[in-house]
């Protein structure tokens, strides 16, 4: 019994078949396709070929094949590698262009520096980098343009150091730009601080010409004490400039206070007798006018010696000031207006209200003015009178109040000290000093002249003797006796 062979499709069959691929495939290779050209043939499953259909736009270059990805793929990267160089370039030439402008920049400072003053070394300096930047300028246009014509596609792998090196010189550039500027601007200050020390001097020129003009025309109010004077620099000649100086305005208000007593009728003989002073001798009416200053002064240089001037008010409130703090308020005081420290609050606000106070009695305000007003003004302490008479007598109370000041600035250990001369006593040159002539104050009497009041305070600093003034008059000696003539 035979075995049962498998029933095979005809092999001739598929023979032809697997031929009739291969030769397919070896046509579509070489660009040509059986059939009408939009169709190839497919074997089906009966054996038979079909025709299938194709679009008409296909032909074999859609085909997709390995060597055409590959060749793409370096096109694109050959793209990007010159996308990269353009970019990489136009950054080079704008660093190069910013570097050009800086240089040019820079020059035109240093060519503006040059001008003033005159430098023609620095200006032909400058002027050559203006030019050889200019020449940069035109050439990098040039450059650009052909590149943008397409004549010029340089592929320089140091694109990118160039870049650096134009901005490092850019910076080199602005720095150096800076450098001119900070040079210009040092030069502009050392001109104004020479101007500002010119202007300086030509102010205390004009203040010291201002002193002079006003010292002409007020001989009476002008302070010689230097305005930068220091604590360290202090000595007697300057407490004697400031004792002058208030010495006149006290001759000035005593004047002032006999002038109104005329205008009220007074009998200035009587005025004089009535505050303690006899009527000076040898038929001078005009001596009366010592006995005025004498009242003056023996009233506004009352408790001259206390640190406080006498005011309870303002010691009590104040603790001891030291010598600093005295010269500090000189150095305030001296030039200041009158009418401004009355209106600042401070202590010789005071001081000047209690002294009018005391100085000018009731009667005597009452005859010079027919009230009392500035009395109850000053009193209130809401103000001061705006009066002629009023503002002499504040001017010489500041004045009062700054030699207080200046007196207490010195060194405790100088022992200043402030003194006056009995009524009688000998007449001594070292001491005193006479304010008329001492032919007059001798006059034909016998004896040696002698004290009849004293008219300024003198002063004692140290060694230094600073004379007060006295009225001085003969004396007839007679035994165990003197008498004033």
């Amino acid at each position: 019994m035979e075995t049962a062979r498998p029933v095979h499709p005809d092999l001739g069959g598929f023979m032809r078949t697997v031929t009739k691929i291969v030769r397919f495939r070896r046509q579509t290779k070489r660009g040509t396709v059986t059939g009408t050209g939009t169709g190839v043939g497919v074997v089906a499953e009966d054996g038979s070929i079909a025709k299938v259909k194709f679009p008409e736009l296909f032909d074999d270059a859609s085909l997709p094949s390995q060597p055409d990805c590959v060749e793409d793929d370096e096109k694109k990267h050959n793209l990007q590698l010159q996308q990269q160089l353009h970019r990489e370039a136009v950054e080079s030439l704008l660093a190069k262009l910013f570097a050009s402008v800086s240089a040019v920049k820079a020059a035109y400072a240093q060519l503006q520096i040059a001008q003033s003053p005159y430098d023609p070394d620095t200006i032909q300096s400058a002027d050559q980098v203006v030019v050889s930047e200019l020449k940069e300028l035109s050439q990098l246009k040039h450059s650009y343009f052909q590149r943008q014509d397409g004549r010029d596609h340089p592929r320089h792998p140091s694109a990118r150091d160039a870049q650096l090196l134009a901005e490092l010189q850019e910076q080199r550039n602005l720095i150096k730009a800076f450098q001119i500027t900070a040079k210009k601007m040092e030069s502009d200050l050392q001109h104004k601080d020479t101007s500002i020390i010119l202007l300086q001097q030509q102010l205390s020129e004009s203040e010291k010409l201002n002193r002079s003009v006003e010292g002409r025309l007020h001989p009476d109010r002008s302070l010689q004490v230097p305005d930068g004077l220091h604590l360290s620099a202090l000595n007697p000649a300057h407490l004697l400039a400031v004792l002058r100086y208030t010495v006149k305005s006290i001759r000035s208000f005593a004047k002032l206070m006999a002038r109104e007593m005329e205008r009220a009728g007074w009998d200035l003989a009587a005025a004089a007798a009535s505050i303690g002073l006899d009527d000076p001798p040898y038929g001078k009416a005009e001596h009366r006018a010592f006995a005025f200053e004498s009242y003056v002064c023996r009233v506004i240089f009352s408790d001259f010696h206390q640190h406080g001037f006498g005011l309870c008010n303002h010691a009590a409130s104040n603790p001891l000031p030291d010598r600093q703090s005295f010269f500090r308020e000189f150095a305030e005081l001296k030039s200041a207006e009158v009418e401004q420290i009355l209106h600042s609050g401070s202590a010789f606000r005071e001081f000047c209200g209690a002294k009018y106070l005391v100085m000018v009695h009731p009667r005597m305000e009452e005859s010079f003015f027919g009230n009392l007003d500035h009395r109850a003004l000053v009193g209130s302490g809401e103000g001061f009178p705006e009066t002629e008479f009023f503002v002499g007598f504040a001017e010489m109370a500041r004045r009062v109040w700054v030699l207080h000041r200046l007196f207490f600035s010195f060194e405790p250990g100088a022992g200043a000290s402030i003194f006056q001369v009995r009524r009688g006593c000998r007449f001594s040159e070292v001491y005193m000093e006479s304010v008329v002539d001492a032919r007059v104050a001798y006059g034909s009497g016998e004896g040696s002249p002698v004290v009849g009041f004293t008219v300024v305070p003198g002063f004692k600093l140290g060694k230094t003797v600073v004379q007060c003034k006295v009225y001085p008059v003969a004396a007839v000696m007679r035994p165990g006796t003197a008498s004033i003539v």
